[in-house]
């Protein structure tokens, strides 16, 4: 098959995630994608996480789980960009480049004249994107930004988390790191947009990509909700967005997830249940109050029901009702389910630094694409692995490339 991104060169410059997470995208769907990191330390990222890919023979592979997710289809290079030397790396490598992602400080890299600007003039076809919190522009573009302080400021928090009036009511952040892993698609996305534009006119162009941006976007249709009515909508826990019943419900021996949010599931429910009475409920006879004035008193009804029967049985049931249900599963479990299995969505891939020989990836989404899907073709890399390769590849020998390593450049 063939990859879509195939013959695309892409300068990752980024570190930690929501940018790495675009240049993997990238990657996956074909391109070279060259990250260049710091010489001795690397991305940040590789120290983050709670579990580091173990390597062979002792080796310490310096890939955190927070590294690995997001820095496969990669070749690493290090670079020292604050020296003559280094920017020169860099200036080689952007004149056949067709991508430069980077994510420093707003206009840290003009100090070495690696801004677009700068890199524009080397080559006007370049398509350079940074990715910061705030923006390039504006009161707040020079405060650094994280995922968490976006969950916070954009509005997730404000509609995450327990309803008011519960046992630990209050706002939530969500478990993984949400804003950071949607920029990096909205990144991907741009950049993608980019060379579609790029093939049109021949021009390349600036990329201006923020966290806070991608925040308030993914507050989607509950923020509208506001802008519609002028009121927020209250927080509903686990509670749907679109209708309900729909939450958590207990089974004899573990948790389901309902979501009956139409009338006609609402009805086979009740009917299954053996109290058709419910459908017709003035507490529960709209889809408004099934899914918020009445939604927890429903919800407590459900489950003294469902609680006589096992998953297994209670999901057979609903599954024969035609209600939509699903077992909630533990991290471990996932990896159980069929369907999971089926999609192929644990990626062994060969890895010849890690101790086992290989480390299972999470396959991409874009997989499925029937000519050019999204493949995963080489591991994360080991810090400065492809510097002899790639510098080779610019016209560098071996000794000069000896001459660097001793001086600290690469």
């Amino acid at each position: 098959m063939s990859a879509a991104l195939q013959g695309i060169r892409v300068i990752d410059m980024s570190r930690v995630f929501a940018a790495p997470v675009g240049a993997q995208i990238l990657g996956d769907l074909g391109a070279d994608v060259i990250k260049v990191e710091r010489p001795g330390t690397g991305d940040d990222g590789r120290g983050y996480g709670t579990a580091w890919v173990e390597g062979r023979d002792g080796i310490e592979t310096r890939q955190s789980s927070f590294f690995t997710v997001a820095n496969r289809n990669k070749r690493s290079i290090t670079v020292n960009h604050s020296k003559p030397e280094g920017q020169d790396i860099i200036r080689a490598l952007v004149e056949d480049a067709d991508v430069l992602i980077e994510n420093f400080k707003v206009g840290d890299l003009k100090r070495f004249g690696l801004d677009y600007e700068s890199l524009k003039a080397i080559n006007p076809r370049l398509i350079y994107c940074s990715v910061t919190g705030f923006g390039q522009t504006g009161p707040m573009a020079a405060l650094p930004g994280y995922d968490g302080l976006f969950q916070a400021t954009g509005g997730m928090m404000a509609v995450t988390g327990i309803p008011d009036g519960k046992p630990g009511a209050g706002p939530l952040k969500a478990g993984p790191s949400l804003v950071d892993f949607v920029t990096g698609h909205n990144t991907a996305l741009a950049i993608m947009a980019a060379l579609i534009h790029r093939g049109t006119t021949g021009e390349g162009q600036y990329i201006d990509i923020a966290l806070l941006d991608t925040s308030v976007a993914m507050v989607s249709h509950i923020m509208q909700d506001y802008l519609i009515s002028g009121f927020p909508p209250p927080r509903l826990g686990n509670g749907g967005n679109g209708g309900g019943p729909a939450d958590l419900i207990t089974a004899s021996d573990g948790i389901v997830y309902l979501t009956a949010g139409t009338d006609e599931h609402y009805r086979r429910l009740t009917v299954l249940m053996e109290q058709p009475e419910l459908f017709t409920d003035p507490r529960f006879d709209t889809n408004f109050k099934r899914g918020r004035t009445g939604q927890a008193e429903l919800i407590d009804i459900i489950c003294r029901w469902s609680s006589r029967f096992s998953v297994g049985d209670l999901l057979a049931m609903l599954d024969g009702a035609g209600i939509p249900a699903a077992k909630y599963n533990e991290l471990a479990q996932v990896w159980d389910e069929p369907q999971v299995q089926h999609r192929n969505l644990r990626a062994t891939t060969p890895h010849p630094w890690a101790k086992a020989g290989s480390v299972d990836l999470i396959a991409s989404p874009l997989a499925q694409m029937s000519a050019s899907p999204a493949t995963i073709r080489r591991p994360p890399p080991m810090l400065g692995e492809h510097n002899a390769d790639v510098l080779a590849e610019l016209g560098y020998t071996a000794d000069r490339i000896d001459r660097l390593k001793t001086d600290g450049i690469v």
